[in-house]
C-alpha cells in the first residue's frame, strides 16, 4: 500500500459539515478524486459553496479543486471504489459504530478506514469489526478549519496493521498536513487532551471568582499563548530547567483543579439556555458581529501562518 501515498487516490469522505468539507478540500487541492456523502442533502448540496469560499480567502482559484470533488447521495455509493475513506460525522459512538459496519460492508476490503472522531477511542468505535476491517481502522484526528490546521494526530489502535498506519501517516504528509503518530489510543488522544486540561482550569478560575473569562482569555493570548508557535510545553521546562519546573509543580499541583466531571459552571449556564456564540452568551457575551469577527480573525490568522510556514517556491 506504500504507492498509495504517492499515486492518486480516491478518497471519500462522509460528512460533509463543518469538518468534512474541509477535509475533502485538502485531498482534492491535493490532486486526489474525493468524494463527499451526507445524509442530510441540504449540508452536502451546501459543501462545494463552502470549499469554493475557503479556496478564495486563501487566494486559491476553486475551480480545478471543485472538478475533482463529486458528490454521492448514499454511502454505498460514495465508497464503492474508495482508496482510503474517512468518517466525519458527529461525536456519537453508535451512530459511528453504525457507519463503520456499514462501510466495511461497502467499501473494497483494501480501503483504509478512519475516524475523525475528536475524543472517542477508535478500538471503540471498531469493536463489532471483524478482525479485517479492525486490521485497517485508524484513527484520524483533524483539527478545525482542517483546511487551515496543519496537524492530523493518526491513532493506531492495538489491532491496526502497521502497514495501514504508515501509510496513512504517508498519504497526510503528501496531501500537505502535518500528521504526528498517536501510538496508544487513549480518549482525547494527544490534543484534546492538553487542550481541554487548559480549558478545565480557566473554566474553574472563573467558577471561584479569581477573575472573568474576558480576562482568562487575554492572559492567554498576552503571555504563553505568544511563545506556543515556537515553544512547546517539553521545550519550555528544558528551557526553564527540571529543577525549577518540579519546584513549581509541588506548589501549584495542589492547587489546581482535579475535577474528574464538568464544571458546575458549565451546567449553570447551559440551563440558562447560554451555549455560546449562536445563543449571544457562553462564558462570554457575544453579539452577531463580534461571533462573526472571532472567525474572521482566525481564518487571517491561520492563512498567514500557513502562508509563512510553506517552503520557499
Amino acid at each position: 500500500m506504500k504507492t498509495r501515498a504517492r499515486n492518486e487516490i480516491h478518497v471519500t469522505v462522509i460528512g460533509a459539515g463543518l469538518m468534512g468539507h474541509g477535509i475533502a478540500q485538502v485531498f482534492a487541492a491535493a490532486g486526489h478524486e474525493t468524494t463527499l456523502t451526507d445524509a442530510d442533502g441540504a449540508v452536502l448540496r451546501a459543501a462545494p459553496g463552502h470549499v469554493a469560499h475557503n479556496l478564495a480567502q486563501m487566494g486559491i482559484e476553486p475551480g480545478p479543486v471543485l472538478e475533482r470533488l463529486r458528490l454521492r447521495a448514499t454511502l454505498a455509493d460514495a465508497v464503492s471504489d474508495a482508496g482510503v475513506v474517512i468518517e466525519a460525522a458527529p461525536e456519537r459512538v453508535e451512530l459511528k459504530q453504525r457507519l463503520f459496519a456499514d462501510i466495511a460492508a461497502a467499501a473494497p476490503r483494501s480501503a483504509i478506514l478512519a475516524s475523525n472522531t475528536s475524543v472517542i477511542p477508535i478500538t471503540r468505535i471498531g469493536e463489532a469489526l471483524d478482525r479485517q476491517a479492525r486490521a485497517r481502522l485508524v484513527g484520524t484526528h483533524w483539527w478545525n478549519p482542517p483546511h487551515l490546521v496543519p496537524l492530523v494526530e493518526v491513532v493506531r489502535t492495538a489491532s491496526t496493521s502497521d502497514e495501514v498506519f504508515e501509510d496513512t501517516f504517508d498519504i497526510l504528509l503528501a496531501a500537505g498536513k502535518h500528521p504526528v503518530k498517536v501510538l496508544k489510543d487513549v480518549p482525547g488522544f494527544i490534543g484534546n487532551r492538553l487542550q481541554h486540561a487548559l480549558w478545565r482550569e480557566a473554566i474553574s478560575l472563573v467558577h471561584r471568582g479569581v477573575c472573568d473569562a474576558r480576562t482568562i482569555d487575554e492572559v492567554v493570548k498576552q503571555s504563553f499563548g505568544m511563545r506556543l508557535p515556537v515553544l512547546g510545553p517539553m521545550e519550555n521546562a528544558d528551557l526553564v530547567g527540571l529543577g525549577l519546573t518540579r519546584d513549581v509543580h509541588r506548589i501549584l499541583f495542589p492547587d489546581l483543579d482535579g475535577g474528574d466531571t464538568p464544571s458546575p459552571l458549565l451546567a449553570e449556564l447551559l440551563d440558562q439556555g447560554h451555549l455560546g456564540m449562536r445563543t449571544g452568551k457562553g462564558l462570554r457575551d457575544w453579539t452577531p458581529g463580534q461571533a462573526d469577527e472571532v472567525r474572521e480573525r482566525l481564518a487571517r490568522h491561520l492563512i498567514a501562518m500557513r502562508a509563512s510556514m510553506a517552503p520557499p517556491a
